[in-house]
């Protein structure tokens, strides 16, 4: 059996099947009319990157698997639990793995390399920030209290849509052509957080501010939130500049122009998500 047979014939895993980028992989594998099992602690069987006990039972029987790790690629220990995962998913009969990364995180691409060298045909698709951090994720609060408060600067973004982030995945998971293929995904502008909260007061037609603040101060808000600090470090991966250009793998993997920020709002503010 071809790789391309095996992945068209078994089920797709799609870990973070739930998330941003997962549940609409899986939207996607579906109406192709591909057979998917959704990875994640709801699931049955159940799968949770916490407990490796979990996998074996959802790696059983599986053709491919889309690989997109909790809580991010670049932070400690994830380079050697998805490299652990990779293996054992490439001993239950996976031909294909395609792993969302992240630009410009040597974290990240050591555990790249992991997924590279499991033994399986794999396609990497890196991004940076997502379009919908600011309507699904931790965005969505200061959104609604009209206000960003963020340790980025003047700094600028190419904001990526999960929308082309799910496209290029699912063909990568579905089509041949991608295997050995490095996707590095944005959109098409450079955005500064102040662009972002002007382009959202446009669509909203609400006030919504930009406000920087010290690294210090941001981890500051992060304890009082109760998430890990260490998502300050992401921003440093914004303000250093190192992502601060625009690049073409929606376009070498799909043959398209990538979706605007622009579009991405207006769909948005339309069902009403950022409504006080």
């Amino acid at each position: 059996m071809t790789t391309q047979e095996n992945t068209q014939s078994k089920p797709t895993l799609v870990t973070g099947g739930t998330g941003k980028t997962g549940r609409r992989v899986a939207e996607r594998l579906t109406q192709r009319g591909l057979p998917v099992r959704i990875g994640s602690r709801s699931a049955q069987p159940p799968f949770s990157w916490e407990d490796p006990g979990t996998w074996e039972a959802a790696l059983e029987g599986v053709g491919g698997v889309y690989i997109c790790f909790q809580p991010d690629l670049a932070f400690p220990g994830a380079a050697e639990t998805v490299g652990r995962f990779a293996r054992l998913a490439v001993s239950k009969g996976a031909r294909r793995l395609v792993v969302l990364s992240g630009r410009g995180e040597e974290g990240a691409e050591a555990a790249e390399k992991q997924v590279q060298e499991a033994g399986a045909e794999w396609t990497v698709v890196r991004c940076s920030w997502f379009n919908q951090n600011f309507n699904e994720s931790f965005f969505l609060d200061p959104v609604l209290a009209g206000e960003l408060a963020l340790p980025t600067g003047d700094a600028v973004e190419p904001f990526v849509d999960a929308e082309d982030i799910a496209d290029v995945s699912a063909a990568a998971l579905s089509e041949p052509g991608h295997a050995g293929q490095v996707y590095e995904l944005s959109g098409p502008r450079l955005l500064s957080f102040g662009d972002v909260a002007r382009e959202l007061s446009t669509a909203t037609g609400r006030d919504i501010r930009y406000v920087p603040v010290t690294g210090d101060e941001f981890r500051a808000i992060l304890r009082e939130n109760g998430l890990p600090e260490e998502f300050a470090d992401l921003f440093e991966l914004v303000s250093d500049g190192r992502n601060a250009h625009l690049v073409d793998g929606v376009e070498r993997a799909l043959g398209r122009k990538p979706r605007d920020f622009r579009e991405f709002a207006a769909e948005a503010a339309a069902t009403g998500v950022w409504n006080p």
